[in-house]
């Protein structure tokens, strides 16, 4: 089973890494393969709503010539896509919103005119873990909210979020209970995708 994991912190050793180790060793110790993408190593320009994904409803089909054409091949090749960011400003980081709105319209052939087409992600697993410096209840709400409208819009299914709470910079972030917390949403989400990949095939 492989997992793609795209993380939208802009620092790889910040509290997004630390939550995402021990989830993804959960994920290995599963025998799930998993793949780790950082999108601020990666170019990703926003999009621009010239429509031209819209005129091969087969393929992803973007104009620009950037890295997200490869990151729409990993996520389609993968059983489970999982996004892991910081929240800043109540949603996630630039490069992954600038991904998300590349990928709601090249995934979905729905805006090209006439009769609607398919999503080409459909029934794609999909899982977000969330560090925030705000309660999460108060400060990961938003974002859990808006991807579980983008998963019903795309059909995708969302198998939901954690999300844990830096309490201050004098505080160290990672404790045994958020670890905790990792792993067993990483069972969760381990079981929920293989139950999916059961009934594909």
């Amino acid at each position: 089973m492989k997992f793609c994991v795209l993380t939208g912190s802009p620092r790889k050793n910040g509290n997004t890494a630390a939550l995402l180790r021990p989830f993804a060793e959960e994920l290995t110790r599963r025998r799930a393969a998993v793949e780790t993408v950082d999108l601020y190593g990666k170019k990703i320009a926003p999009c621009t709503a010239c429509r031209a994904c819209q005129s091969d409803r087969t393929v992803f089909g973007c104009a620009q010539r950037d890295d997200v054409q490869d990151l729409s091949d990993k996520i389609l090749a993968c059983d489970c896509l999982v996004l892991a960011t910081p929240i800043y400003s109540w949603y996630c980081t630039p490069p992954m919103k600038a991904l998300l709105d590349r990928l709601v319209y090249g995934m979905n052939k729905y805006y090209g005119g006439g009769e609607k087409g398919p999503s080409l992600w459909s029934g794609k697993p999909l899982a977000l873990l969330a560090t925030c410096g705000y309660r999460p209840e108060r400060g990961a709400d938003l974002w859990e909210e808006g991807i579980r409208r983008y998963c019903k819009h795309s059909g995708l299914r969302c198998l939901g979020m954690l999300a844990e709470r830096h309490l201050g910079y004098e505080v160290p972030f990672m404790t045994e209970e958020k670890e905790a917390h990792a792993r067993e949403f990483a069972e969760s989400v381990w079981r929920a995708a293989q139950a999916r990949g059961s009934e594909m095939s």
